[in-house]
């Protein structure tokens, strides 16, 4: 999701006309829109300080159109006012994206100093924007006659939900209260950029650095030389380290043999966030404190009731309904699971930083699955092109072509042109796959630019992950898990790549949070679907296809872990929920955030110690920075929709050109021209129903 969202993402501005003078003050490359194809940003011309005036250009433009909307002495008419809004801040539109992309894939400290800056200016600068009385009194006269207006069906969206978003801004308020809003939503854009800096920096920091290679004893010589190359870029010699990725968990946890090594990454990636120099529990008291004012002012009884209002789901109560439902069977299935593994433990009694470890001997014995022996078959460029550019052209008709001459923002990201069915240009893929320090953790998709018929734009996506570097020279092989990861994501790419609508404020991942995890979760299905994984899961060395049975195996062996992953997960999402429904007088201080968070896991039944949480509430970015505040729910919300539309393309033949089709129309080009659940009942003919979710994750 995007950290901003601005009113406006008007692309066309008149040439500027080019000064002959030597003397003559450089053009910002943010000034006018990119010449490269698709309007991809120039990175090349592009330095950290173009970009301050740019933010303060863009700006100052936005709000010298916006004052030119709201003052005019003509009425309100659906052009001169819901359409003039849409046009507007072009230039800032622009800055933003390549902005915010980069300060969190490839970040520096100009970078993070002028987000400091810049995030409270920005949200200052949306409030004057959504708290102009004049411009919100346009919008509402046209809003209270839309059905007297003659609108097309996307128009009418888009004038509901520019009224909805003002509203749940506050443009209802009194001035005095409009004042405090101005002030918390300043405050809170800089407590969640310190929030998010210090996950960043304790993280790096949380780093740990071995120097006897005995200790890495089950690490392959792939990981082993990512671990020295990680030494190597910190400037020590002869050491490896071991960085750490976003969850509470960490993946070489499967694989260390020596224990005391395995508890000392475990509690350095769980004691991150909340001592020393980068502890978050201020910050993260503060955000809630500011996040209770703000709902009361606008009417709301917590921070999730306002929030949720504008999802999918409606209420908390719905969340919680949910929630419950699921977690007494992740539960039980947990414990059968840690059962099976405490047996083979002899006398040790299973810990958090056993449990992967143990997992995958199980997996190894019981299913016959090596997880080294598989991941030779899983080489990163075949996955990628002969496994999820294969799928998206077999059910969509898309052809990929790599753009060498296209520079994306750092030489290691690729950039691929998206052909259209009828060999039409569509849009451009980049592809930023390798974990790095100055890189935020995890995986997601972003724009560069988004798809508009009105601006006449093609989408600009990004999708990145955090395998790590195997070192010069040797393969880049995943795991399954990275697989379907990779998977994940470009369904993301997709939802973006495949819009079609007028305005870009409704295009591609523009909906809800609990709707945008969706085409990314059933995307995730080719990842095991036989016809696709023949095409692309070929050992890197001899060319031999994974084996049909050994396929069987790896997916039959993905249920046996699903309890702890359900679980870890359903646990952070109680914990999301707990936060978020928390009235202002009772949070916690500082020093009681952690007895705060274990009281919520023991009083909501997650008091089995071997599984953890996925996220702890000091590294929680997605709730507390990156814009899944009371939505971190939105992951299992979606998936009973994917699971279903699972369901949905195996009754209809599968990966075929026709259910493509089908759903390209209904779902994957509509981005939110119509509301979420609309479309998904249109596309499926019936409201969702979760039975296909618990019988994927092998809970039924």
């Amino acid at each position: 999701m995007k950290r901003f969202q601005f009113w406006g993402a008007g692309v066309s501005l008149s040439l500027l006309a080019i000064c002959s003078s030597i003397d003559a003050k450089p053009v910002n490359p943010f000034e006018r829109v990119s010449t490269l194809p698709y309007a991809l940003p120039d990175f090349a011309h592009i330095q950290d300080t173009d970009f301050m005036p740019a933010f303060k250009q863009g700006m100052a433009e936005q709000l010298k159109e916006v004052t030119l909307i709201a003052n005019q002495p003509s009425a309100p008419t659906f052009d001169n006012t819901v359409l003039a809004l849409e046009r507007s801040g072009a230039m800032l539109q622009r800055v933003s994206s390549v902005f915010f992309n980069l300060v969190v894939s490839d970040g520096n400290p100009a970078r993070q100093k002028i987000e400091q800056s810049i995030s409270p200016q920005l949200a200052a600068h949306q409030d004057a924007i959504q708290l102009n009385p004049r411009l919100f009194a346009r919008i509402k006269a046209l809003y209270q006659q839309r059905d007297a207006l003659g609108l097309d069906p996307e128009s009418r969206q888009l004038l509901q939900r520019t009224y909805t978003q003002f509203v749940l801004a506050g443009a209802q308020l009194s001035e005095p209260e409009k004042k405090q809003l101005k002030v918390i939503n300043e405050q809170l854009s800089k407590a969640a950029t310190q929030f998010r800096l210090n996950v960043l920096k304790a993280t790096q920091a949380g780093a740990v650095v071995v120097s006897d290679k005995t200790q890495l004893a089950g690490l392959s010589d792939a990981e082993m030389g990512a671990a020295e190359s990680a030494a190597q870029s910190r400037g020590l010699q002869g050491k490896y380290v071991l960085t750490l990725q976003n969850t509470s968990t960490q993946p070489l946890l499967a694989k260390l043999q020596n224990r005391d090594l395995r508890e000392k990454l475990y509690r350095a990636s769980v004691d991150r966030g909340w001592s020393g120099p980068y502890d978050n529990r201020t910050v993260l008291v503060q955000i809630m404190r500011l996040r209770n004012q703000r709902a009361k002012l606008l009417g709301f009884a917590t921070p999730a009731d306002e929030i949720l209002t504008d999802t999918s789901a409606k209420t908390p109560q719905a969340v919680n309904a949910m929630l419950s439902q699921i977690a007494p069977l992740a539960l039980k299935a947990a414990r059968q699971e840690g059962a099976e593994i405490q047996a083979r433990m002899a006398d040790v009694k299973l810990a958090a930083w056993d449990w992967d470890f143990y997992a995958d001997q199980i997996l190894t014995q019981k299913y016959a699955v090596d997880p080294n022996q598989v991941k030779p078959y899983f080489e990163l460029n075949r996955v990628l092109v002969d496994g999820v550019f294969y799928a998206a052209q077999q059910l969509f008709g898309l052809s990929f072509k790599e753009r060498s001459d296209l520079k994306a923002y750092r030489p290691d990201v690729r950039v691929f042109e998206v052909f259209d069915t009828d060999g039409s240009g569509l849009g451009l893929f980049l592809f930023d796959p390798f974990a790095r320090d100055n890189k935020q953790g995890g995986a997601w998709m972003e724009t560069f630019v988004d798809q508009s018929t009105l601006f006449q734009t093609r989408p600009v996506v990004v999708n990145n992950l955090n395998i790590p570097y195997p070192g010069p020279g040797l393969p880049v092989l995943l795991t399954f898990d990275e697989v379907t990861t990779l998977f994940h994501e470009f369904g993301h790419g997709l939802h973006g790549l495949l819009s079609h609508v007028r305005y870009a404020s409704l295009s591609g991942i523009h909906v809800p949070p609990d709707f945008g995890e969706y085409p990314s979760q059933y995307n995730e299905m080719w990842a095991r679907e036989p016809e696709v994984v023949a095409h692309f899961a070929h050992h890197y060395q001899t060319g031999e296809a994974l084996p049909t049975d050994v396929l069987e195996r790896v997916i039959q062996a993905q249920k046996f872990n699903q309890g702890f992953a359900t679980t870890s997960y359903v646990a952070a999402a109680t914990l999301d929920q707990a936060w978020h429904q928390l009235p202002a007088s009772q949070l916690p201080r500082p020093d009681q955030v952690m007895a705060f968070e274990n009281r919520v896991l023991q009083e909501a039944g997650f008091d089995y110690a071997p599984v953890t949480v996925r996220y702890r509430s000091p590294y929680f970015l997605h709730i507390f920075s990156n814009g899944y505040s009371a939505s971190y729910y939105a992951y299992l919300w979606s998936e009973v929709l994917a699971r279903d539309t699972g369901e949905w393309l195996h009754a209809h033949g599968g990966l075929t050109r026709a259910n493509g089709e089908v759903l390209r129309a209904k779902i994957l080009s509509r981005g939110r021209s119509q509301e979420p659940n609309d479309l998904f009942e249109s596309f499926y003919g019936a409201p969702p129903n979760g039975e296909a979710l618990l019988e994927y994750r092998g809970l039924k």
